[in-house]
């Protein structure tokens, strides 16, 4: 009998694993694309994200207030820039998830810890909270 579980706590685990591959996956495309609406696809609303700002203080955002920003911007896309998109690790708890991405939008690179629930079957981001270099 706990074999059985196990083996279904496997295959859940790896179907989690799939699915925040997939949405890591479309996180980098809309980053890369600087595609609002396909982030909105995987944020939940009431999501968030925080960052230490250039004057030392934390910030948070609503997503609705980031998204806005994210439609004023121009996607690394359209100015042919390279990619550089690595998940370094995607650490699940029951319907609790952490993932660790790096990412480029020259000339900053970007660390994400992106804090993951499912929701209703699917995984959604609830906070993201991130910090860049030059």
């Amino acid at each position: 009998m706990n074999r059985i579980g196990n083996n279904f706590f496997g295959m859940a685990m790896d179907t989690d694993v799939r699915a925040l591959r997939s949405l890591a996956q479309t996180y980098f495309d809309a980053a890369y694309e600087m595609d609002a609406e396909k982030f909105a696809s995987i944020f939940h609303p009431s999501s968030s994200v925080t960052k230490v700002g250039d004057d030392g203080n934390v910030g948070v955002t609503p997503i609705a207030t980031w998204l806005a920003a994210v439609r004023n911007m121009e996607a690394p896309k359209q100015r042919g820039l390279e990619r550089d998109d690595q998940i370094l690790s995607i650490d699940v708890e029951r319907d609790l998830a952490l993932l660790k991405l790096k990412l480029q939008i020259p000339p900053r690179y970007f660390t994400d810890m992106l804090s993951c629930l499912k929701v209703n079957g699917t995984w959604k981001i609830v906070q993201k909270v991130m910090t860049s270099k030059t």
